[in-house]
């Protein structure tokens, strides 16, 4: 094998290569605009740019790499969840209106981690009992959990608590940003993530759970054949990528305070980006945490740029989803490569 075949079969080939271009794109707009290598992420220390920008970043990573935790264990089983977005917001929609109605803010975040965790298994059901396809199925649960949230809040925003707030002002602190090391505005986040992130990896790497997950995404028939319970292994995939959304949910609800229903569509290709960039493969079998990981600071790192140089939200939507489709091709090309190399 060639080093370029080595190379390029490694798994965190796809997230570097796409880090790479990202810089590329950098240099090349600056030039063509004849400003100074790097200016579009241009950064200053002095007036505290710098700081803000690393918050925004790790802000809108944290969030995202969270849903793509548990969306990389669904698509290395061979799954796809679409749900992701809309039961997030609708498990920050109920939490919101419990606490509205009086509810102790523990019990309001219980329900919501309990939101994410029972549209999860949901799913699970769905999808590993009732043989749908994965697709449908969470197309199904996206609008259900579109239409539940509406329901019981009757179509009205619902709020949580406020940093100033006498009742809950710890929320925000807990899950978006608070005071640490002496910094104001230190992002919390970046905590959580990395203890998921630990925890995630582990589960992958080092337990029973873990090689299940693989083996059911590289042949789901054999695994059934050898005595694994697949449909039970995989509703517990989706049951914990449902607690994933839940924890995504509250430090949405931390970050935004006002939930509005009908949205969060859309909120699912976040994760979705993040785990194709970090090279897990759509067909299942493969991928890391890792590169689940960097493929999410790619996307935030590429939007915060694109922000910054001042490009329109619908540009940065289209050449959001021009990566996405780039890193697919890769992923499609990379596969074939590995299947001619089995069958030589």
């Amino acid at each position: 094998m060639t080093f370029v075949k080595k190379v390029t079969k490694n798994q965190l080939f796809l997230p570097l290569f796409s880090m790479v271009l990202v810089m590329l794109v950098n240099i090349i707009y600056d030039v063509a605009n004849g400003n100074p290598a790097f200016n579009f992420f241009s950064i200053s220390i002095n007036n505290g740019i710098l700081y803000g920008r690393l918050i925004d970043i790790l802000n809108r990573g944290s969030e995202a790499a969270i849903l793509a935790l548990g969306m990389t264990l669904v698509i290395i089983t061979g799954g796809i969840d679409l749900s992701l977005g809309t039961v997030m917001m609708c498990a920050a929609l109920l939490g919101g209106y419990a606490f509205k109605q009086g509810w102790p803010l523990i019990l309001a975040i219980v329900l919501t981690l309990f939101v994410g965790i029972a549209f999860g298994f949901a799913n699970g059901v769905l999808i590993a009992k009732l043989k749908l396809p994965p697709f449908i199925a969470t197309l199904g649960t996206q609008m259900m959990a579109a239409g539940l949230g509406s329901i019981i809040t009757k179509v009205q925003s619902q709020t949580w608590p406020t940093a100033t707030a006498e009742i809950g002002g710890w929320f925000k602190k807990v899950f978006i940003r608070a005071e640490l090391f002496g910094v104001r505005g230190f992002p919390v986040g970046a905590f959580w993530l990395l203890g998921f992130f630990i925890i995630a990896t582990l589960i992958l790497h080092k337990t029973k759970f873990g090689r299940y997950v693989y083996a059911i995404g590289s042949n789901e028939e054999a695994t059934r054949l050898s005595g694994i319970k697949v449909d039970n292994w995989k509703v517990a995939v989706y049951t914990l990528s449902g607690f994933f959304i839940g924890m995504c949910a509250l430090f949405y609800a931390a970050a935004y305070t006002t939930i509005t229903p009908g949205t969060g569509a859309g909120q699912e290709m976040n994760g979705i980006t993040g785990v194709i960039i970090g090279g897990t493969s759509m067909s299942g079998g493969s991928g890391t945490m890792v590169g689940t990981l960097i493929g999410v600071f790619i996307m935030s790192v590429l939007k915060t740029g694109l922000a910054n140089c001042g490009l329109q939200a619908p540009w940065q939507t289209f050449l959001t989803g021009a990566v996405v489709i780039g890193a697919v091709l890769l992923d499609i090309a990379r596969t074939k490569a590995a299947n001619r190399v089995k069958k030589g």
